[in-house]
């Protein structure tokens, strides 16, 4: 079902979702599957979960209830590419330091370049919060060390 506030409102909440849970360090919730870690996030009449499976390589979805009823998904895999280059931990401060930086902008979509000091994280995407594609990079010395591939969209019935 697609949200009736509208796409606005829709995406202003997840980006206060995201901002909530990985990025801020938010509680973890009870996991929804065996072995899965979970970050979840109310507002109003909005819910959000975002669950996945693994570490330095992982898998997980992201979900968006508005009134109770699915309104929108967005699935993940990340993984290191190279070890020697960057690990887990190094990876993990680069993303959430730059997400912040994105999510600062009121958005979560769209071309974002951001210099850490472990690294050039990148993100880029095509279509909108309703349909769309991606993939997150952090290069170190200009070798890709890092990489996440994502897609989602409106759920609608």
């Amino acid at each position: 079902m697609s949200p009736p506030t509208g796409l606005a409102d829709l995406e202003a909440f997840i980006v206060r979702a995201k901002r909530a849970t990985y990025v801020g360090s938010g509680e973890a919730a009870a996991p929804s599957r065996a072995g899965s870690h979970d970050l979840a996030f109310a507002d109003g009449d909005w819910g959000y979960r975002d669950s996945y499976f693994g570490g330095t390589d992982f898998h997980g979805q992201e979900v968006v209830w508005h009134r109770g009823e699915p309104a929108w998904a967005m699935s993940y895999y990340g993984t290191i590419l190279r070890p020697d280059l960057i690990d887990a931990a190094r990876a993990g401060l680069t993303i959430k330091a730059a997400l912040s930086a994105m999510y600062a902008e009121n958005r979560f979509l769209g071309g974002f370049e951001w210099q850490g000091e472990h690294g050039l994280y990148r993100d880029t995407s095509t279509g909108d919060v309703s349909h769309f594609h991606g993939r997150e990079t952090i290069s170190v010395d200009g070798v890709e060390a890092y990489a996440l591939d994502y897609f989602g969209g409106l759920v609608k019935a």
